[in-house]
């Protein structure tokens, strides 16, 4: 709040390669860069930035090139599967599909799965939409009540498999993994995990976990070069019809027929994003380097700080789905409850939350989102207006921004914006954009 006291309060734990941005703001001038839009695209580490530019010099088709540049960009994609197996400890015989994001990695899984999929209905559009044939369980109002729901689907009648999301993208809100996969198990099913927002904040473990397919991207794991990867068990994706029909998932092409490829390259047809693979890989190794607990730490203070603030804000209340996981705020973990990630989406009891996003990015610089963020059902149900604003956080977040976004939050609510809008098809934007754009030419 404008004139409150505050503790410093911890600054970014890692560097970004947004980090010192400064943007125009509206009537002239520049503004420090708040990126509170992580939970959408994340940027890059400074390391992956620099590690991208060492290695496209040696860029060059893979697996079947003679040429030195080619039998090095060979090694660089099968290391980064090994990176990839590891960090997320996959079993031995998993294979490791390098996709484009999480929602191309679940369609993949989609067309393998010999059965029925159980979703929830707070998950992200990318876990909703692919399966062939979905059975969507509501979440309760407490995540204690929604694994017995889910339990209670299962024992019903039998599914092939179980997915869900690892947190929520609009509450953060984190789901206790080991629990629901020992629920899928006992009754019959597997279980998928759509990670895209859990992986770059939490440590996943495959087997620790009992998780038996891992999506991810990425772009949410400061490498957003264009990849991700489907992680899990084999059978399945051996079976299955290849994800995309072409050069590198065949053994032989007759007139007549085809010989199809087993492992990851019956999934991995055409030329791979060998750049994209090769930055996911040194993302998630920075990731390790900065530790599990240091990062933890980082953003459970930057949560609190976040949620304190907004509690304290008149006009505006937060979005979560389960009662249970107030206890996040405060460090408690009960049996893997009440954990979140440092994302909080709200609501405005007056106004747009469009033109307060459109507002904070114009005239303070602050980068947030609006809207329903791919989970469509959820809103329908948990929310009480139809959109909402996220402030999301990541390892390159600090005490400072999420003071700058409060204080910027209160003025818009208290005497609106300094500056005139109107809304379009795109959204809402400044009558007058006096903003000059970059210019990326010669």
């Amino acid at each position: 709040m404008p004139g409150s006291a505050r503790s410093a309060g911890p600054g970014p734990l890692a560097a970004l390669a947004d980090a010192g941005l400064e943007v125009p703001v509206l009537g002239g001038g520049l503004a420090r860069h708040v990126n509170l839009d992580i939970a959408a695209s994340a940027p890059a580490f400074d390391v992956v930035a620099a590690h991208v530019a060492r290695v496209l010099p040696y860029y060059a088709s893979v697996h079947r090139g003679t040429g030195y540049p080619s039998q090095v960009s060979t090694s660089l994609v099968e290391d980064a599967r090994l990176v990839v197996a590891r960090h997320v400890g996959a079993r031995d015989d998993d294979l490791v599909v390098f996709t484009r994001n999480t929602t191309d990695a679940l369609n993949l899984l989609a067309g393998a799965v010999p059965g029925d999929t159980v979703v929830l209905d707070l998950e992200h559009h990318a876990n909703l939409l692919p399966w062939h044939s979905r059975r969507v369980v509501e979440a309760q109002a407490t995540i204690a009540g929604t694994l017995d729901a889910l339990d209670a689907e299962l024992a019903r009648r039998p599914a092939a498999l179980l997915s869900v999301t690892g947190a929520s993208n609009v509450t953060g809100e984190v789901l206790p993994i080991g629990l629901l996969a020992g629920i899928a198990h006992a009754r019959g099913a597997r279980i998928a995990v759509d990670a895209a927002q859990l992986l770059p904040h939490r440590r996943v473990d495959l087997v620790a976990s009992g998780i038996d397919y891992l999506a991810f991207s990425g772009h949410k794991a400061y490498a957003p070069y264009g990849a991700g990867a489907l992680v899990g068990r084999a059978d399945w994706l051996d079976s299955a019809p290849a994800y995309l029909a072409g050069g590198g998932a065949v053994d032989t092409v007759r007139i007549d027929g085809v010989d199809w490829k087993r492992g990851v390259e019956r999934h991995e047809a055409g030329t791979p994003n060998v750049v994209g693979i090769v930055a996911l890989a040194r993302a998630l190794a920075e990731l390790e380097r900065l530790g599990d607990d240091a990062r933890r730490d980082h953003e459970h203070a930057l949560t609190v700080r976040l949620h304190e603030g907004l509690a304290a804000q008149p006009g505006v209340r937060v979005i979560r789905s389960f009662a249970d996981t107030a206890a996040g705020l405060t460090g408690s973990d009960d049996a893997g409850l009440g954990d979140r990630l440092a994302i909080a989406t709200i609501e405005l009891e007056r106004g747009s939350v469009g033109l307060l996003a459109a507002a904070l990015g114009a005239e303070h610089g602050i980068s947030v989102r609006a809207g329903r963020f791919c989970a469509h059902p959820f809103f329908e149900r948990a929310a009480s207006r139809s959109n909402g604003l996220r402030a999301s956080l990541g390892a390159g977040s600090s005490a400072d921004d999420v003071d700058r976004f409060l204080d910027a939050l209160a003025s818009l609510v208290a005497d609106g914006p300094a500056h005139a809008y109107e809304r379009s098809h795109g959204g809402w934007c400044p009558r007058v954009d006096d903003r000059p754009r970059p210019h990326f030419g010669d």
